[in-house]
């Protein structure tokens, strides 16, 4: 995750420390600093969506599965995430308001000293699940929109889901939790950008996140889809210099982008440019970022309780937390994925190994590159850096 406004708006944002201060100001990335990391954990609470998006990396249902997690577990589960010091639970599904229990859960993670999120299409949010929500403690809602109107409703495959989703915001901000919008940019939607743009000025969302395609459930089906590297360039670039039309307005909109980490050394080219001056201080902070954290500072857990590298990685567990402490499965390096992805720089292979910003990418996404070319270790497929621009 990119925070544009922090590192080209140089404008500090609510959890800003959480992307840049948790490793030391000698930035250890070996395998022994990753270890001690505690991730934030995805947990994808439940298999039921009351919505059909043709980019569902988790592959979502109208029913729930009977199998997942129960309330007890549940409440187990989030126990073992305190007992391991987790800083972030992020509530995801499917759809996590088809879960009844979720204020519940939500609460009692709260008590047991996480901050809690909810990731949401936001059409199921009213009146009074908004209150809900408030009372439960959750501190941030973010709600997917992926283009203005009918963009937005086809790809989501429910008619009414953009005026629903946009409606989930209204009745957010009038309970009083604070929200941002999320959209996945990709050749069906990046022709709205400037209207989203617009959108989040318009309705006051005090948040964006901006994420690239990831190859994973139905969006496997997409990699036609995807931007070019050209066009991912214009997609940042409009993004980027929306960011600082903001901040010279004193528009308070804070502004990231999100599963393409070439975005650090692509931003850090433009602060080159047009802020030198400033150039230390961004390196500086990508380094503390470190780039793609799967396996490391990001886990995600699905709905019958296994343990995963990321959101996206589905096909590959750790383990499950039915039968075994979260803690111990994530820092259990029997696993050659887990083993590999807390010491990657190695195993990387082809232009990620030789890349000059390693530091700040990492890698990338190594579950993109299994999807493409069938080898975790590959260069990312999504990288839009040219040989010239990564050359040492």
């Amino acid at each position: 995750m990119i925070s544009v406004t922090r590192l080209l708006c140089d404008e500090i944002g609510p959890q800003d420390h959480l992307r840049y201060s948790w490793r030391q100001r000698d930035y250890d990335t070996t395998l022994e600093a990753n270890l001690s990391r505690r991730p934030i954990v995805v947990w994808n609470s439940t298999k039921a969506c009351n919505l059909r998006c043709i980019h569902c990396y988790y592959t979502a249902k109208a029913e729930p599965d009977p199998r997942e997690l129960s309330t007890d577990e549940a409440k187990a589960f989030i126990d073992d995430l305190a007992d391991f010091d987790v800083p972030v639970l992020l509530f995801s599904g499917g759809e996590p308001l088809m879960r009844e229990d979720l204020c519940e859960l939500g609460a009692y993670a709260v008590a047991q000293g996480l901050r809690t999120v909810i990731s949401t299409n936001g059409t199921l949010i009213g009146q009074a699940s908004a209150r809900k929500i408030v009372q439960a403690g959750f501190s941030y809602v973010g709600i997917s929109l992926d283009g203005i109107g009918e963009t937005n409703d086809r790809f989501r495959g429910v008619e009414g889901s953009f005026d629903a989703g946009l409606e989930g915001f209204h009745h957010c901000e009038a309970a009083g939790v604070r929200t941002g919008l999320r959209l996945t940019l990709n050749k069906h939607n990046v022709e709205d950008l400037a209207a989203i743009l617009d959108l989040l000025r318009h309705e006051g969302i005090p948040r964006a996140c901006f994420y690239h395609l990831v190859y994973a459930g139905r969006g496997q089906r997409m990699l036609a889809d995807d931007l070019t590297a050209s066009e991912t360039r214009a997609a940042l670039d409009m993004i980027f210099d929306r960011a600082k039309a903001f901040r010279r307005e004193g528009v308070e909109i804070e502004i990231l982008t999100v599963d393409n980490h070439a975005d650090a050394p692509y931003l850090l080219r433009r602060v080159a440019r047009e802020q030198p001056e400033r150039y230390d201080e961004v390196l500086a902070l990508l380094k503390a970022n470190g780039g793609n954290a799967s396996g490391v500072g990001i886990a995600a857990v699905d709905h019958l309780g296994n343990v995963h590298p990321d959101q996206f990685w589905q096909h590959h567990s750790f383990g499950n937390v039915r039968e075994r402490g979260f803690g111990d499965i994530w820092t259990d390096l029997s696993d050659p994925l887990m083993a590999g992805l807390k010491d990657r720089k190695p195993l990387l292979r082809g232009r990620c190994a030789r890349c000059r910003y390693l530091d700040i990418c990492n890698g990338n996404f190594r579950v993109r590159a299994e999807a493409v070319h069938g080898d975790v270790w590959a260069p990312d497929p999504a990288c839009y850096l040219t040989d010239e621009e990564i050359a040492p």
